[in-house]
């Protein structure tokens, strides 16, 4: 979500005649799009923000913008912490950016945050992809969950879902424009409708059919799914529409049902189970990835014991994993905390589990043939190309193609991050 509101704030600029700096140093203006889910992007930002006020001594006429989730979530002292930003803006409130720099010296308000009322989606502003065959698509914003860790309602508010032919007539343009592959997105995508009822009685996966029905759109994806939403529609939708990739991310974030209830998640184990079940029944080929916390408040050996089940029975093909972090105004933030070393003891020993696991997984590619669409140079050696198959798998490979291509790639080895292999034979666009 990060990530294609800076594509929008990067093309709200440019449409007022900036063009991207090389280097913090020689920018005319700042930005900071923020995100605060968790203890590690707030240090980071901390310490952008010293780096900031020493340019800023430097050049008192540089504009220091702050956005995103931080800023919503700092609104009434982030003035206070940081004198020397200029302009601050919520994720709803992203074209404040343009009306405060584009102001030419007029009077305006310093922040904009709003209502939920006062929200906007930002699709109607220009738009920096950072890849002209690749595009984020903004089905919904905000979250009605209760989740006792998540901050994410508090700085994004309640869940408004943009209307179905918005969405069509959005993705049309991109398939217009060269776009190959979609990622609809939402903080849970599998609620998006219920809240434009009764006026529109829809559910997601009619979107996905919809989106799918677009002519030129090859590969469809979407996150974050809730697992306490994933109906029958949704996957009957991913088995049936060919552009729908088979792949899925599917937080977990404990495998306990004692920790899930005091998470506030609404499933339990046995029930995310079966749903895994149900999913790969569905989608044969199913590629799951996941989110887990470790050491959330309360959480036993035992109950670490079960996440550590959970994990071997499902066998993930990649997850994020991540120590609890207190957020400030959360319910979690004000339980008794589990030791930092018992923490960082557990995530080790998971860790350790996911990637031997996924490693295992991406094993098991070798000698298929997969479809990857090319995404440019690898990485890690410029004489291969780099590419996604649609498990959403990175392969490394030979072969001469440009972004943007589909082909089919030989795979002949792999690691517990990505795949490696030959060019086989172009697919038909």
């Amino acid at each position: 979500m990060n990530a294609h509101d800076s594509e929008r704030i990067k093309g709200t600029l440019e449409s007022l005649g900036f063009g991207e700096a090389p280097s913090r140093d020689q920018a005319d203006v700042l930005v900071f799009n923020t995100c605060t889910i968790r203890e590690k992007p707030d240090t980071k930002f901390a310490a952008y923000m010293g780096d900031a006020a020493a340019r800023k001594r430097r050049d008192p006429d540089a504009i220091v913008a702050v956005g995103g989730c931080y800023a919503e979530a700092q609104r009434e002292r982030l003035f206070e912490l940081y004198p020397f930003v200029d302009v601050a803006f919520g994720p709803g409130t992203i074209p404040h950016l343009a009306d405060w720099i584009g102001a030419n010296g007029e009077e305006v308000p310093r922040s904009s945050f709003g209502t939920a009322e006062q929200r906007v989606f930002s699709a109607g502003l220009p738009m920096h992809r950072e890849r002209r065959f690749q595009a984020w698509v903004q089905v919904s914003m905000g979250c009605n969950s209760t989740c006792a860790y998540c901050i994410v309602p508090a700085v994004r508010g309640r869940e408004v879902s943009r209307r179905p032919g918005e969405i069509v007539a959005e993705v049309t343009a991109l398939a217009d424009g060269g776009v190959r592959e979609v990622t609809l997105l939402g903080q849970n995508v599998n609620s998006w409708g219920r809240d434009l009822r009764p006026d529109i009685a829809t559910e997601f996966g009619e979107l996905l059919r919809a989106v799918d029905a677009v002519d030129g759109i090859k590969r469809i994806r979407f996150t974050s799914p809730h697992p306490k939403d994933f109906r029958d529609p949704v996957v009957a939708a991913m088995a049936e529409c060919g552009a729908v990739c088979e792949h899925i991310h599917l937080p977990l974030q404990s495998g306990s049902t004692r920790m899930l209830k005091a998470m506030r998640r609404t499933y339990s184990q046995e029930r995310y189970l079966a749903l895994v079940e149900r999913l790969r029944a569905a989608v044969p080929d199913l590629a799951l990835g996941t989110d887990i916390i470790v050491g959330f408040p309360g959480e036993t050996e035992e109950d670490f014991a079960e996440t550590l089940t959970v994990v071997e029975e499902v066998r993930y093909d990649r997850a994020f994993t991540f120590t609890f972090s207190p957020r400030a105004g959360t319910e979690a933030a004000a339980l008794e905390q589990v030791a930092e070393e018992v923490k960082h003891e557990r995530l080790e020993r998971l860790v350790e589990v996911v990637q031997r696991i996924a490693a295992e997984r991406n094993a098991e590619r070798v000698g298929r043939v997969e479809e990857v669409l090319v995404e440019g140079s690898s990485r890690t050696d410029p004489s291969l190309l780099r590419g996604r198959t649609r498990r959403n798998t990175t392969v490394n490979f030979a072969g001469a193609a440009a972004p943007g291509e589909l082909v089919d790639v030989c795979i002949d080895g792999a690691t517990s991050t990505t795949l490696r292999g030959s060019q086989h034979a172009a697919v038909a666009a």
